[in-house]
């Protein structure tokens, strides 16, 4: 297995060269990690914050670490201080919660929403009342160590093409919405992000600005 001959396959495939690839280094080592850094791999994406935590320490301080997995309000406060981007806010309390701990250590923390847009229950994310509720509420404007730049959102897990591309082309169509309406100050669009390993290629047909990557760059687990 070559990690820079993944990258390399992985970005040929690309449709939209400026859609930004975060390599998704949960459960692997050290090593592997540094390989895709020296291959030129800047964004990383992990869903346990201990071993964030941990990769954060031990790897080059330019990289830009991703949150990816669903996030505990409890846990905030140990990435708070260098992650870089936040993908999974599934709650109003949580983003709440970034908001304060990033305030203590004097940061704005950009974050992303997520939709819930699979017809899977397992997944996490906000439902479009809830969202609607989050932004006409008084509290969303004063969350000011907080910048949403934009929504994440993951597909059904499914052979069914046509399903996948209809659930990334609905959350595509509520940016586009939202981007058309008055929203609070903290609110910044510009990213959208879906798609991994095994439907990058439809997310990116579909407007994705941001991709997860992890089993076709470093094998599967």
């Amino acid at each position: 297995m070559n990690i820079k001959e993944n990258l390399i396959e992985i970005k040929n495939t690309f449709q939209n060269s400026d859609c930004l690839l975060v390599a998704v280094s949960k459960t692997k080592p050290i090593s592997l990690l540094q390989e895709a850094y020296d291959a030129g791999i800047r964004d990383f994406g992990e869903n346990k914050v201990q071993e964030l935590v941990e990769k954060q320490e031990q790897l080059p301080a330019d990289i830009r670490w991703h949150m990816i997995g669903h996030l505990q309000r409890n846990k905030v406060k140990y990435i708070a201080s260098f992650v870089h981007l936040i993908h999974g806010v599934d709650s109003f309390k949580l983003l709440k919660e970034i908001n304060k701990q990033a305030k203590k250590v004097d940061r704005t923390i950009s974050c992303l929403i997520q939709m819930h847009i699979a017809e899977e229950d397992s997944k996490f994310g906000f439902d479009q009342q809830e969202l609607d509720e989050m932004l006409q509420s008084i509290e969303i404007q004063e969350l000011s160590n907080v910048k949403i730049i934009g929504l994440m959102g993951m597909a059904t897990f499914t052979d069914d093409e046509s399903q996948v591309r209809k659930e990334f082309r609905g959350l595509k169509h509520l940016f586009d919405k939202l981007k058309s309406q008055k929203l609070p100050d903290n609110f910044e669009l510009k990213e959208i992000s879906m798609g991994m390993s095994g439907d990058y290629l439809i997310a990116q047909e579909e407007g994705s600005t941001m991709v997860r990557i992890g089993s076709a760059i470093f094998g599967s687990r």
